[in-house]
C-alpha cells in the first residue's frame, strides 16, 4: 500500500511516516499543497493522509481538486480544528474521515484501514492462490495455515503481485508499490526482492511461481 502524507510539522510527519512504514506501507512525504498536487499528478496512491493547515493553503482545497477531476482516492484529514463545524466542512469537501489532533497513532491506523475497506475500494481481506493465502489487512502470508515471515519490501512485492494475480504487473507499477520517492534505489533492487520472494515460495512449496519478462514486468500464477 502506498500512502501520500501531507504534513508540514516535521516532528509529526516523522512520527506518522515511521509508524506507517512499520506497518508495511510505502510513504511519500510532502509539506505543501503544491508538492502534494505534483505527487498526485505523477503517482498513484492507495490513500492520502492530509493535514488541514498547510503553509500554502487549506488542505481541503486539495480534496476539492481531487474530486473535481474524478479521483476517489481515500483521504483522511488531520487537523487541530476539532469542532463540529470544521468536521462537517471537511466531510462535505469530499474527505473520507476526519481526525482531530492530538490523537493516538493506533486510531489513525484503524481509521485509515477502515476507509480502505469501504465499498468503492473493496476487495477481499484474504486472497488465496496455490497453498498460500495473503491477508491484506494484517499483511501476513500463510502457507497451509502456517505463518511465513517476510521482510517489509518482500511483503510489498508479494502484495502488489497478489492484487493483480494472473496478470502481468509492469516494473513501473511494482517500483511504485515497493519504493517511496525519497528512497535510494539501486538499479537491481527490485529484481533482488523478486528473487528472494521467488526462492521463499519455492522453498515452502507454495504451489505458485513468479514469471518475468525481462525489462517489462512479472506475473504471479499457480503452478499447474
Amino acid at each position: 500500500m502506498r500512502v501520500l502524507l501531507v504534513e508540514d510539522e516535521r516532528p509529526m510527519a516523522v512520527v506518522l511516516r515511521d509508524g506507517l512504514v512499520r506497518h508495511g506501507m510505502v510513504v511519500d512525504e510532502v509539506a505543501r499543497l503544491s508538492e502534494a498536487e505534483a505527487a498526485l499528478h505523477s503517482d498513484i496512491y492507495d490513500a492520502v493522509v492530509l493535514d488541514r493547515r498547510l503553509p500554502d493553503g487549506d488542505g481541503l482545497s486539495l480534496i476539492k481538486w481531487l474530486r473535481a477531476k474524478g479521483d476517489v482516492v481515500p483521504v483522511l484529514v488531520l487537523t487541530a480544528k476539532g469542532d463540529l463545524i470544521d468536521r462537517v466542512a471537511g466531510l462535505n469537501s469530499g474527505a473520507d474521515d476526519y481526525l482531530g489532533k492530538p490523537f493516538a497513532f493506533e486510531e489513525l491506523l484503524a481509521r485509515l484501514r477502515a476507509i480502505l475497506r469501504r465499498p468503492v475500494h473493496m476487495q477481499p481481506d484474504v486472497v488465496s492462490l496455490g497453498r498460500m493465502s495473503f491477508d491484506f489487512t494484517h499483511r501476513e502470508v500463510h502457507i497451509d495455515g502456517v505463518h511465513l515471515r517476510m521482510p517489509r519490501r518482500e511483503l510489498l512485492v508479494l502484495e502488489a503481485l497478489m492484487r493483480r494475480m494472473g496478470r502481468m504487473v509492469l516494473r513501473e507499477t511494482l517500483m511504485e508499490a515497493v519504493f517511496g520517492m525519497n528512497d535510494e534505489i539501486e538499479s537491481n533492487a527490485l529484481d533482488t526482492h523478486i528473487s528472494r520472494v521467488r526462492r521463499k515460495l519455492a522453498d515452502t512449496e507454495a504451489g505458485i511461481t513468479i514469471s518475468g519478462i525481462r525489462g517489462v514486468g512479472y506475473l504471479l500464477r499457480e503452478i499447474s
